[in-house]
């Protein structure tokens, strides 16, 4: 049975997909697949490029502020890139074999179709935003303008087989429920 994890940025499924790697699962990781195959696929960096301008790539190397500074400008532009980088993880994820995906876009990207069950990880707000802000180092404005580019955390949830609350309440319960 193929099974993602999804849930918004800074709900904690990062987290909680650490704490089932900890015990023997092994979890396809589509953000770090998507930077990975950015980073090496020259499909992908001509297509980008295309798409961004040369300065997408600097020396070889993803300018992420320039991508992400796209990807915000308009609705647009972020399904323009996505129709690019979508296709080759999820490509990637099928050859991979494994049976677990970590997938924070799973209903935008179309990914839920490639597994069984979906288990969803929420969090309020007010925590995510503390995350995100202490994680990557960024105002409460730019905390909240990714959480409001992605889909509702209360859609994503409503759609999902599970939903695990990480809002300080023990995860490991939950766990050994989904396990």
């Amino acid at each position: 049975m193929k099974t993602a994890i999804t849930g918004g940025i800074g709900s904690g499924k990062s987290y909680v997909c650490q704490l089932l790697k900890e015990r023997g699962i092994d979890i396809y990781d589509c953000d770090s697949a998507a930077k990975r195959l950015m980073r090496t696929s020259e499909q992908l960096k001509a297509r980008l490029r295309a798409l961004v301008g040369d300065d997408v790539y600097i020396d070889g190397r993803l300018n992420k502020p320039l991508l992400a500074q796209f990807l915000l400008a308009s609705d647009n532009n972020k399904q323009a890139v996505n129709a690019i980088v979508h296709p080759a993880v999820a490509d990637d994820f099928i050859a991979s074999g494994m049976e677990w995906m970590e997938c924070a876009i799973l209903y935008e990207s179309g990914f839920y179709r490639l597994v069984d069950r979906v288990v969803c990880v929420t969090a309020p707000r007010d925590i995510r935003l503390q995350r995100i802000m202490s994680r990557d180092g960024i105002t409460r404005e730019k905390a909240e303008e990714w959480i409001d580019c992605q889909m509702p955390q209360e859609e994503v949830a409503r759609r999902s087989n599970i939903v695990i609350v990480n809002d300080g309440t023990p995860l490991l319960p939950q766990l050994e429920g989904l396990l």
